[in-house]
């Protein structure tokens, strides 16, 4: 049995044949006024859009308007992903990872303070046997 990765990486990076099934996992993919589509994001940089796997447009919003730390939005964040409605969605993204190789995208180009770290540890916890690869 192959073992498979579960990864994160910028949806602005190059495609990968190792990224396997590529889900945005943004709110929006539009520019910072929340209404221009960044151009930059083409239909085939990703597989599936799972607008539910993002962080709540206000969470997004706050944060790049500085109303949040990175602190507040990650622990809100997991607040969110941790909820009733998302834990078996979070769940069943794991398990996924465990049969095919998937690749969380999102905007931001360095991962140290994005969403998809926060998703991708806590897939991580429901199967710790998942391998993790946050670039």
């Amino acid at each position: 049995l192959f073992s498979k990765m579960l990864k994160t990486k910028s949806i602005l990076a190059q495609k990968e044949d190792s990224d396997g099934l590529r889900i945005s996992v943004m709110s929006r993919h539009t520019l910072e006024d929340g209404v221009t589509i960044d151009s930059r994001i083409k239909q085939n940089s990703y597989n599936i859009w799972d607008k539910e796997l993002a962080p709540p447009a206000k969470l997004v919003g706050a944060y790049y308007r500085g109303e949040l730390s990175f602190e507040d939005f990650y622990t809100k964040y997991q607040r969110h992903i941790r909820s009733d409605e998302m834990r078996s969605k979070v769940k069943f993204l794991a398990k996924e990872a465990l049969t095919k190789d998937i690749t969380l995208l999102c905007i931001e180009e360095k991962p140290e303070k994005c969403h998809r770290n926060i998703l991708a540890k806590e897939c991580q916890k429901y199967e710790p046997n998942l391998k993790v690869l946050i670039e």
